[in-house]
């Protein structure tokens, strides 16, 4: 690659930012980075409809957390800016007039009831009316003050081709293509337009996006065409799936990045996980770090296929990265969300974090894996209804007296005194540990063994809870 690669990600500003979002951001920063280029970051706030406040700064935060830096942007400067379409305004109708001197566009003053009409009638794009209007005419009504938009003049035949790097060349008819509005009638550009203008005045040799875009290029193209601009290099990606049938959606609430670091997912993870749907490395790897993927990462691993998100592989992904982290690492981030379970108040944090990260998927699962701590009933007489179970419960009516004794006079050395315990009763020492911890919890599934569990609950707390067993039985 002889220039300097150059890529953007242009989100709008109009609510949280889709997962959807975030990878095409990740991949247009992967590609520039794998290929010593530049990321920029342009906000597109044309439409002013949909925009929503606080937008911009959750993009500007997401970017950063999840290590996508990007090198030139409008909280960062740079040589091309601003990087807001909303402050080029004036800048895009220029274009757009220089645009109509060149034959690629035109005027219209077509209403909107005459839109409609000719859409009843069966038109399925609209017909070029205005594009007849003599110099003078236009003129005249636009000095009289009639609102107009400038449309883009689309050939009526023949057909155009240009290259995809992922799906490869792609023809398209003319017939099929609209005159769409380049600037509207409140005098701001629409996607359409505003989009190559700036590719095209921010140097952006690379533009990555959905494949919703794919029959809309040429478009694209015949605009920079038409100005006498080298046309960029495109990489279309297919969309992210809810299931097989329906795209993940941020107008349907479908989760973005912030909402699964509220879950308790790590950044890092979530990154590695959006960058799987829709791309493969050559030796197969699933774990890696964004370091990793900058050299990893490459065109021919883009899939053509789209992929379907599975939160169950992601939280499986976030169970790696849970782990590795050390003690300090895990309790640091675990403690918010201790501190949202209101009965873990008052319990040593440091040693629920050792109970539970061997066992946590996500953050947010402190929750569930403690919910034993507050639904304690002592026996479940109902978790005992085989033949087995039937007998433990016997065995139990037995040992927890003797058990309470043995935790009044030696809870400093509890495990010791239970081995000893079944060593001097006849008992196995599973059966000791096993009916303890059942006592204890009242659960047959805890975090950690029956010493730790006594260890968290501490001498007291275990003698009565072992007290409220004993009188169930």
């Amino acid at each position: 690659m002889n220039k300097t690669v150059r890529t953007r990600f242009a989100p709008s500003p109009t609510g949280y930012l889709h997962i959807g979002g975030l990878r095409t951001a990740l991949y247009a920063y992967l590609f520039a980075k794998k290929n010593g280029g530049k990321f920029v970051l342009r906000i597109e706030d044309t439409d002013q409809e949909r925009y929503v406040d606080g937008s911009v700064e959750i993009i500007y935060r997401t970017l950063k957390e999840s290590g996508l830096i990007y090198d030139e942007g409008p909280d960062v400067g740079g040589d091309y800016g601003p990087y807001v379409q909303s402050e080029r305004k004036e800048m895009y109708l220029e274009y757009a007039k220089e645009l109509v001197k060149r034959g690629g566009a035109y005027y219209c003053f077509c209403s909107k009831e005459r839109l409609e009409e000719i859409h009843a009638n069966g038109a399925t794009k609209y017909d070029k009316h205005c594009l007849s209007l003599s110099q003078e005419e236009i003129d005249r009504r636009i000095a009289n003050g009639e609102p107009y938009v400038i449309r883009q003049n689309i050939p009526e035949s023949g057909e155009t081709t240009y290259h995809d790097m992922v799906f490869g060349d792609i023809t398209v008819d003319y017939k099929d293509l609209e005159d769409n509005i380049l600037i509207k009638s409140d005098g701001m550009p629409t996607y359409n337009f505003a989009n190559v203008i700036d590719d095209h005045l921010m140097g952006i040799n690379y533009v990555i996006r959905g494949t919703e875009y794919l029959s809309s290029t040429p478009k694209y193209n015949h605009l920079y065409q038409s100005f006498g601009w080298e046309i960029p290099n495109y990489i279309h990606l297919q969309p992210i799936m809810k299931d097989a049938t329906r795209k993940l959606s941020k107008r349907h609430g479908d989760a973005s990045y912030e909402d699964f670091v509220k879950k308790g997912y790590l950044s890092e993870a979530i990154m590695n996980y959006i960058a799987l749907l829709g791309w493969s490395p050559k030796n197969d790897r699933e774990k890696f770090s964004l370091k990793e993927m900058e050299e990893m990462f490459s065109i021919e691993g883009l899939s053509k296929s789209a992929s379907i998100f599975d939160e169950t592989k992601m939280r499986w992904l976030n169970s790696l990265y849970v782990k590795e982290m050390t003690p300090e690492a895990y309790l640091e981030y675990a403690t918010p969300f201790f501190d949202k379970v209101e009965y873990l108040k008052g319990y040593d944090y440091k040693l629920l974090a050792t109970l539970l990260q061997g066992r946590t998927e996500v953050f947010s699962d402190v929750g569930p894996l403690t919910e034993f701590i507050t639904k304690f009933e002592g026996f479940d007489l109902t978790a005992f209804e085989n033949k087995k179970w039937k007998t433990d419960c016997a065995l139990a009516k037995q040992m927890i007296p003797e058990l309470i004794t043995l935790v009044k006079n030696g809870f400093d050395t509890l495990h010791d005194g239970l081995v000893a315990f079944a060593e001097e009763k006849g008992y196995k020492k599973g059966q000791v540990l096993w009916i303890f911890r059942i006592a204890i919890t009242g659960s047959q599934v805890t975090p950690g063994g029956a010493t730790e569990m006594a260890e968290l609950f501490g001498k007291d707390e275990c003698i009565r809870r072992m007290t409220e067993s004993l009188s169930r039985l």
